[in-house]
């Protein structure tokens, strides 16, 4: 059985403090129902895969080791997520979820807690994750288990007349009476590792589907006389799989419903908090208007009293406070200071930090470039790999012209510098201080300071030209 172990280097000291948790993340499953070549734990939701979600949970868990359960022939699984703090092992032969957890038990401790979760269950909490494992370590077992109006297809909980767990039946061995059942099993527990171990090596295949159950530790640690106490998930949609994409949609919305709750109790304005996507890590002061159709991905933070306009997308991008983003802007790992105003249709590419005050307007590119306060590009036009120092105003329809078709080179435009319509500045140029280009200008040497410099083909009227004409067949 091969092991991979990807974690880092750990504090014992941290450790030592309370008995260790160790997680176990079941994410062998084919997800032959979502149609697809990708692994179904490796489907995004929120801007980040699946198990990567439950990952995430885990670790808030007393800081606890993860142990990942994958699939034979999902070698991709590890190899896309080679950068979680994690222990592989592969499972050769899914059968069931008491074999998988024999495959991690060998990673874990004998003193630790197992807690046991799902890569396809990507919504639940660290705050549950806490209580089950608290339950644990108080009993020795702990069930995370809840309560559906339409059960169909989950693992029945059943208890005695005084309300004691006493075991779980499986939708397909259970008699109708307790298929009647209304509380189910979510497969999410936390259990003592050597009483576990101990469990596991018992199971046998006597069932329906000819699998290991891991549902029938319950009933052995009943037999034993150990409390299983039961937590009742307070939200459905914390515990609920993915097994389509119907059902990826539909945690899809709600993870982005609950983004959107924190975001206006945090003080922010969302026109609809349905059409909003946050795909990454946001930021937003208080006083913070997002408007409709905004897609936010990677790491985003808005300043107090900033607007975002709608149909805007942002990614990586830091944006001070009160600025004015119009409608379907593009702004992409960029720096804009307070007070700016971008777009309509404006895009702001990487590496490019705007100063205060700035105008970026419609249907201006900026790309990898420096803009010092309050200079202004409001129409048509492309800089990229330009330093555009303050009070500086580039007029309509000018480009700097950073490629050679080899390499870019870099403008340099000064401080309080007027540069006129339809101006094409071929790099690397320099334009100093207080300098004016006239309009319809192609620069291809530098502007000295203070002055106006002008560079166009005369004008020429030919007398007696005619314009060519097609022949009439």
């Amino acid at each position: 059985m091969p092991i991979a172990d990807n974690r880092r280097d750990e504090n014992p000291h941290k450790r030592a403090a309370s008995v260790p948790v160790s997680a176990i993340i079941l994410a062998a499953g084919q997800g032959v129902r979502m149609r697809s070549a990708l692994p179904k734990v490796l489907h995004p939701l929120g801007g980040c895969t699946l198990l990567e979600h439950v990952h995430r949970a885990a670790t808030a868990v007393d800081d606890a080791r993860v142990v990942i359960v994958y699939g034979h022939g999902g070698g991709i699984v590890p190899a896309t997520l080679a950068h979680l703090d994690a222990i592989w092992v592969e499972q050769a032969e899914q059968l069931g979820t008491g074999h998988a957890v024999a495959q991690a038990l060998p990673a874990i401790g004998e003193a630790d807690v197992a807690l046991i979760l799902y890569g396809d269950v990507p919504l639940i909490g660290a705050a549950t994750l806490r209580n089950l494992v608290a339950a644990a370590r108080t009993t020795g077992f702990g069930l995370l288990s809840v309560v559906l109006d339409e059960p169909f297809g989950y693992g029945r909980v059943l208890r005695d007349p005084d309300g004691r767990i006493r075991r779980i039946v499986e939708h397909k061995d259970a008699s109708p009476a307790e298929l009647a059942v209304r509380e189910v099993n979510t497969g999410i527990m936390a259990v003592d590792a050597a009483r576990l171990r101990r469990w596991i090596a018992g199971l046998d295949r006597n069932n329906a589907q000819g699998e290991y159950y891991l549902t029938d530790v319950v009933a052995m640690a009943v037999a034993e006389g150990v409390e299983v106490r039961a937590l009742l998930a307070a939200q459905v949609a914390e515990v609920m799989g993915v097994n389509d994409r119907v059902q990826l949609a539909d945690l899809e919305r709600r993870y982005q419903l609950d983004q959107a709750e924190h975001l206006m109790r945090a003080g922010v304005t969302l026109r609809d908090p349905a059409r909003l996507d946050v795909r990454g890590d946001l930021k937003a002061g208080r006083d913070v208007v997002i408007d409709v159709n905004v897609v936010v991905e990677g790491t985003v933070s808005i300043g107090e009293g900033t607007s975002i306009g709608p149909n805007v997308y942002l990614r990586d991008v830091e944006i001070g406070p009160g600025v004015v983003v119009l409608a379907n802007c593009v702004l992409e790992g960029a720096v804009i200071g307070a007070n700016s105003r971008i777009g309509p249709f404006a895009r702001v590419r990487p590496d490019s930090v705007l100063g205060a005050d700035v105008h970026i307007g419609n249907f201006v590119e900026i790309k990898k470039s420096i803009v010092a306060e309050r200079s202004k590009i409001n129409h048509l036009a492309y800089v990229g790999d330009t330093d555009v120092g303050t009070d500086t105003n580039i007029g309509a329809g000018t480009i700097t012209c950073n490629y050679d078709g080899a390499h870019k080179h870099r403008t340099v435009i000064g401080n309080d510098v007027f540069i006129g319509s339809d101006a094409q500045l071929v790099a690397p140029v320099t334009v100093g201080d207080g300098a004016t280009i006239g309009a319809g200008t192609t620069l291809v040497s530098d502007a000295p300071a203070g002055k106006l410099t002008v560079g166009r083909a005369r004008q020429v009227t030919v007398e007696g030209w005619q314009r060519p004409s097609k022949q009439r067949k």
